[in-house]
């Protein structure tokens, strides 16, 4: 599975105009920790159901916020950051075990067509 995170992260950081950074948030123990990751440094732990990531989790849905600013308890990794797409990452199990979270520099760079195929993209992670 990291191998495949890993290979997702990098086809998208590289080729998708407008990722800024790309990569996965798992659940350890009731922590979401940081998993592989392409772009600046990021938040090794993200707070407790605060941030979008928590909210694709506890929401069990893509969240797709078109100004992160505007988005209450938005957690700020980079100041840079502008939107945000969150797609939930399921085991084999249909079980809810992380997100795929990507930032854009730019705003309102995500939309429904965003989390459509990036959602079918991460479901090669529990084949």
């Amino acid at each position: 599975m990291d191998a495949r995170m890993a290979t997702i992260n990098a086809i998208l950081y590289h080729k998708m105009d407008g990722f800024f950074w790309v990569g996965f948030y798992l659940l350890k123990e009731g922590r979401l920790i940081v998993g592989p990751y392409q772009g600046p440094l990021a938040c090794l732990e993200l707070e407790k159901d605060k941030g979008v990531c928590w909210a694709g989790i506890n929401q069990d849905q893509p969240i797709i916020v078109q100004d992160v600013h505007q988005f209450p308890g938005h957690i700020a990794c980079d100041s840079r950051s502008k939107s945000e797409i969150v797609v939930p990452v399921r085991n084999p199990d249909n079980k809810v075990i992380g997100v795929l979270d990507i930032d854009s520099n730019r705003l309102s760079n995500f939309d429904d067509t965003d989390a459509f195929h990036l959602g079918n993209i991460v479901k090669i992670l529990s084949d």
